[in-house]
């Protein structure tokens, strides 16, 4: 089904060109491969602008493994955590830059309805589906090809889920498209088309550690969410009642707070998700046409900031307060609770189930698309 793609009016890589500088830049280093890794776990691809961004993708799980990115100072560091050995994409690290599907977060008891049929889904231990069920999108292998102009460069990731994987029902074909421009703008586009009815809800899940991964945890970033309401959860981390207004809660982060403070609220939702956030946030305007702002992470002491643009309704953040140090990084550092913050921006939790949250089914003849851009930039001392 990969033809259907040929009639897509505005390319995912054409994204973002008001953006273009007026001066001439530097050629993109085109994406290359790397030796594939060994056991047939996979290929990395980098790419970038000399002096400016560089990327790494992993075509296990279409993973962003790697983003380096200057300071205020010019210094330049690795902003993606990531286990130093790359074919390490199992266990506590599977999600790890991950692209998660068919259905990223959580479907409850992994059971859904799609036009009055029921479909049984794989589940995890918990007895629930999670980002896609134990042989998810972030476990297979993609294809790869690069792409580059004067002002962009990147690559292209395909897969094939074919009827019945993991339960769904229909054949899914998947585009992603990574791409860096020379603003350090990295943007993510996905594009899905389908055989027969079936839901679609693709994510990204990087860890980001502004300051540099393995360099401590996020506690001193402050992080702004434009959403007046959140989504409860239960003790199994689903959806428990209605979405709640932010108001007076930890959960209020329309002006820019510091994760250590709001972090040591009483609040009984954290203490359900282990210590932190693993919540979803319903965004400003829910569903759009185009990315609007979404979230901003900062950390004071490099200066690095990061602003999420979505087209996507919600933003599940999740600090990683589950890490336990049995992952060691790309630095030779383990992983601690609070080593990095998922942005993972998406539809909401178990939506399949919840007829008062908006659709995620996608029908023959449509095309599924998803546009989230970061933003980089740095802030004077």
């Amino acid at each position: 089904m990969e033809h259907a793609y040929e009639s897509v009016a505005q390319d995912a890589e054409s994204v973002g060109q008001d953006t273009e500088p007026r001066q001439k830049a530097a050629c993109p280093r085109t994406a290359r491969p790397l030796r594939p890794d060994d056991d047939g776990t996979g290929e990395r691809w980098r790419f970038g602008f000399p002096g400016r961004a560089g990327a790494e993708v992993h075509t296990r799980g279409a993973r962003l493994r790697s983003l380096i990115l200057p300071d205020r100072w010019g210094h330049t560091a690795d902003v993606v955590l990531a286990p130093r050995d790359p074919a390490a994409c199992e266990g506590s690290a599977r999600y790890f830059g991950a692209t998660v599907g068919r259905y990223a977060n959580r479907i409850a008891h992994g059971g859904l309805v799609v036009d009055g049929v029921t479909h049984r889904l794989a589940t995890q231990e918990t007895g629930h589906t999670l980002h896609g069920g134990p042989d998810g999108f972030d476990q297979r292998l993609w294809r790869c090809e690069p792409f580059h102009s004067a002002h962009r460069t990147g690559v292209r990731l395909f897969l094939h889920s074919p009827d019945g994987d993991q339960g769904f029902p229909g054949a899914l074909d998947v585009r992603l498209t990574y791409t860096l421009d020379r603003d350090d703008n990295l943007t993510m586009s996905y594009q899905a088309v389908t055989d027969a009815p079936t839901i679609v809800n693709l994510a990204n899940h990087a860890y980001w550690n502004l300051e540099g991964e393995g360099r401590g945890n996020v506690l001193a970033h402050h992080l702004q969410v434009a959403a007046p309401l959140y989504t409860p959860v239960d003790a199994e981390l689903i959806p428990d009642g209605p979405h709640r207004p932010v108001s007076d809660t930890p959960f209020d982060l329309r002006r820019h707070r510091r994760l250590s403070d709001v972090l040591t609220h009483t609040d009984p939702q954290l203490a359900l998700a282990g210590g932190g956030f693993d919540h979803n946030w319903v965004l400003d305007g829910a569903l759009q046409a185009g990315p609007r702002p979404a979230a901003v992470l900062y950390a004071p002491a490099s200066g690095r900031r990061m602003e999420v643009r979505t087209t996507e309704p919600g933003i599940q953040v999740y600090t990683a307060q589950g890490l336990t140090g049995d992952i060691t990084g790309k630095a030779g550092r383990p992983y601690h609770a609070y080593a990095g913050v998922a942005l993972e921006t998406q539809h909401f939790p178990d939506s399949p189930n919840r007829p008062d949250y908006p659709a995620v089914v996608l029908r023959p003849g449509e095309l599924y698309r998803s546009t989230t851009i970061h933003r980089f930039t740095t802030v004077a001392a």
